[in-house]
């Protein structure tokens, strides 16, 4: 049999297919000493070892058997699998919303590859309609693919080319939009366009999955139909993240752009409005219910306002004990012109950082002080080391999650210098990246064990 068939495999794995005769796609039964398997043999990544051999099951997910305990295999299909969906034109319904489909990349237009492994960034927007036929039944959908890299990768230079396209769509008169973005720094470009497009008259719904589109557990397609419905059915004209609420498909969050923050790495209902309450639910059955009494709502007119700035010589550093002096001259020593701290408790940090902090403040960097807690406020007057902090030129940064408050200060600072123009900016909310007080539900972090959590869990859902 050629090479050709047994993709990746070497060594033990290798001659164990060449033994059985049995081929990558092929559709095989593997006895073990474990229990008899039945599935798909997939391709191998090239860093993998050669003591596995890699099964899709019927459920869809992967396996790996251990060489050693296969005792018979037997190929009784061979179809050789096409991962790639083709683009569908996507079809036109009349009376039915526009909305733009901006694709940047990221596990929402994505898919395994299998030559490593990995999850690259490979569907085009149109490959994502021939996926998720739904989307038809909510809106007449148009795709753009703006940028096709991992969240990691997206920076200022991506903000800027988003709010412009953002601001061009709006100026021709789509109904909505819709930017596919992978979940890590999610957050940091939902708040980047709050600040770089302001007073949008249509919603800008910012959507990810944690799971990719291979995956029967994805949250790909839901999450999209979510966004989709948002896009060109709500009335909340803001940038909005929208991603799963509970863990199981019940209905997703609308989380406003400045508050929402990604909380755990692998669960689909990562996302979570903090200090505040998501904007709104919503649901393929009921669409978009507000949370929020106050919002910006949806309006006919095309007015928008596009502010794509951004300094990138703005740091954000994490405030630990013992953290020494020279992480502040170095940002100031090599020309950092803002500095995001997130202290400890209402915004503190170690006596031997002040001559490092004072240098830079009569240097002209910018610093904010935010608290690393993530929820509650800065209140830099309470004890004499915030009162201290402050004098040398550190400003309170009240409550604004730390990573809104650096992506906040790098828009500022592309835009002046003035130390008193930047903190008047900085200070002056866009849309709740600081808030005057926290709600009484807006904090609500509880730990299993508890008897009242435990009798919430049994009665609801996680």
């Amino acid at each position: 049999m050629s090479e050709d068939f047994f993709q990746g495999y070497k060594g033990h794995a290798l001659e164990l297919l060449k033994k059985y005769n049995v081929r990558v796609w092929g559709t095989a039964e593997i006895e073990t000493t474990r229990g008899k398997f039945a599935g798909t043999v997939l391709p191998r990544s090239e860093n993998d070892d050669d003591l596995h051999i890699v099964l899709k099951i019927i459920t869809g997910y992967n396996i790996g058997l251990d060489v050693k305990t296969i005792t018979d295999m037997k190929e009784i299909g061979y179809k050789k699998a096409n991962y790639k969906i083709p683009e569908k034109e996507f079809p036109f319904t009349d009376g039915f919303p526009a909305v733009k489909l901006i694709g940047t990349g990221g596990t929402i237009a994505s898919r395994l590859d299998y030559r490593t492994g990995a999850v690259i960034p490979a569907f085009s927007p149109g490959e994502l309609y021939g996926a998720v036929p739904e989307l038809a039944d909510v809106c007449n959908l148009t795709t753009e693919k703006l940028f096709a890299v991992f969240s990691e990768n997206m920076g200022p230079e991506q903000y800027k080319k988003l709010a412009i396209a953002i601001g061009k769509e709006i100026e021709n008169g789509i109904d909505g939009i819709i930017i596919g973005h992978g979940t890590d720094t999610l957050s940091h470009t939902a708040a980047a366009l709050t600040f770089m497009v302001q007073n949008s008259p249509v919603p800008i719904v910012l959507v990810g999955s944690q799971r990719s589109s291979d995956r029967p557990s994805s949250d790909a397609a839901l999450n999209l139909i979510h966004a989709a419905t948002a896009a060109g059915h709500g009335d909340i004209a803001e940038v909005m993240v929208c991603m799963f609420g509970p863990t199981s498909d019940e209905y997703g969050f609308l989380h406003r752009g400045t508050r929402v923050r990604k909380m755990h790495s692998s669960y689909r209902s990562t996302f979570r409005t903090l200090s505040d309450t998501p904007l709104a639910t919503i649901s393929k059955k009921d669409g978009v219910r507000p949370i929020k009494k106050e919002y910006n709502h949806r309006r006919k007119d095309r007015n928008v306002i596009i502010k794509p700035f951004f300094e990138e010589k703005v740091s954000i550093v994490y405030y630990y004990p013992n953290m020494q002096p020279d992480i502040i001259d170095s940002l100031t020593d090599n020309g950092y012109r803002g500095i995001i701290i997130a202290g400890t408790g209402l915004g503190h940090i170690n006596k031997p950082l002040y001559p490092a902090i004072e240098r830079a403040a009569k240097k002209g960097v910018h610093i904010f002080m935010a608290v690393q807690t993530l929820y509650g406020f800065c209140h830099m007057y309470v004890y004499d080391t915030g009162r201290d902090l402050m004098a040398k030129g550190i400003i309170p940064a009240e409550n604004f999650l730390p990573e809104t408050a650096y992506i906040k200060l790098g828009w500022v600072l592309g835009q002046t210098d003035d130390p008193e123009e930047v903190k008047r900016l900085m200070m002056t909310p866009i849309n709740d990246e600081t808030t005057r007080r926290e709600p009484y539900n807006g904090y609500l972090v509880y730990q299993g064990g508890v008897p009242e959590v435990e009798d919430f869990l049994k009665t609801f859902h996680k």
